[in-house]
């Protein structure tokens, strides 16, 4: 019962915190400068004031700005995310149809850098004072101070340009035609440089902090009587160190995954991968608010989304959260 109650607050909260956002994204992108009429009239070579007028009352820019404000979040109320005039179709069906790519990547990256990072971070903990603890932390800082885009461009000229051994672009080969397995061993293939890219960076972060969180856990009392009553030494650093220590891990990879998605914008940028990021970035430099604004929405709801998953999953594992 107190579960329960715990995450209908949480649900609450959440609920709350995307109503704020939506309003913050809204106020922010119209006081950005240009609008999608400037663009469009810009494109169509056309500066007559009443075709340009005619634009803003199609679009409801006519409108005070806090009446736009009103009628955008009655519409996200409902679930309608509005209409995007330069693709020319509903913003949820662009997003929907985007979203798939976007969290195959993420997931895997995910789900490679919790890995890595988690293994990486025991061994150098078990092996603390050691040359590998310190080529460990070596290499988990050099990842995490490197920047996303130059790791992603130095990738594709090793391992597509130089090497030739995986495709530098895309989500499949364009044209081959292919069909179930051949289809999804193809999609991996494209795969592999931006999940291993994107995971790189957050492997870092949780390298270091499971090594450090084991090698504090390793001090406490419940450890020294564990080592007292001869319990063997691979055993007190699974069940012992290493279970205590993944708490704070599990809260930043909560907190990260979401963020994760709304991060992936650089490497889908670089790799030409269609999702909600590569989206986004075109829909930014079109200006097209209804799309940007519904992109910004939806990666804020995974966001808050994977916080909720991860407050239960911390109950689960320590239901002392709960109080």
């Amino acid at each position: 019962m107190k579960r329960l109650q715990f995450m209908s607050i949480r649900v609450l909260q959440g609920i709350a915190a995307l109503l704020v956002i939506a309003t913050i994204n809204f106020m922010l992108i119209r006081a950005a400068p240009g609008d999608p009429v400037s663009v469009m009239a810009g494109e169509a070579g056309a500066s007559d004031p009443q075709f340009v007028a005619q634009l803003r009352a199609q679009f409801g820019l006519d409108q005070p700005l806090s009446t736009q404000l009103f009628n955008y979040l009655g519409h996200v109320v409902q679930l309608d995310l509005g209409f995007s005039y330069r693709q020319q179709q509903p913003v949820l069906d662009l997003i929907l149809d985007r979203l798939p790519a976007t969290l195959l990547l993420t997931g895997s990256a995910f789900a490679l850098s919790i890995l890595l990072g988690v293994v990486l971070g025991a061994y150098a903990a078990r092996r603390a004072g050691t040359w590998i603890d310190s080529l460990t932390t070596v290499v988990a800082l050099v990842f995490y101070a490197t920047p996303l885009y130059w790791l992603a461009l130095m990738a594709v000229l090793l391992f597509s340009i130089k090497l030739g051994w995986l495709p530098a672009f895309g989500y499949i080969t364009v044209g081959s035609g292919m069909t179930g397995f051949a289809l999804a061993m193809d999609i991996a293939a494209h795969l592999v440089l931006p999940a291993v890219t994107l995971a790189l960076f957050y492997m870092a972060v949780y390298a270091r902090m499971t090594r450090a969180s084991m090698l504090e856990v390793a001090q406490m009392d419940f450890v020294k009587t564990a080592r007292a009553k001869g319990v063997r030494p691979g055993r007190i650093q699974r069940a012992h160190i290493l279970r205590n220590a993944l708490l704070p891990v599990i809260t930043l990879a909560g907190i990260q995954a979401g963020g994760m998605i709304g991060g992936a914008v650089l490497t889908e940028t670089v790799f030409a991968w269609p999702g909600i990021g590569r989206l986004m970035f075109d829909a930014l430099l079109q200006r097209d608010y209804n799309l940007l604004l519904g992109c910004f929405l939806v990666t804020a709801a995974m966001a808050v989304l994977f916080n909720l998953i991860t407050d239960l999953a911390y109950t689960l594992v320590d239901p002392r959260i709960e109080l």
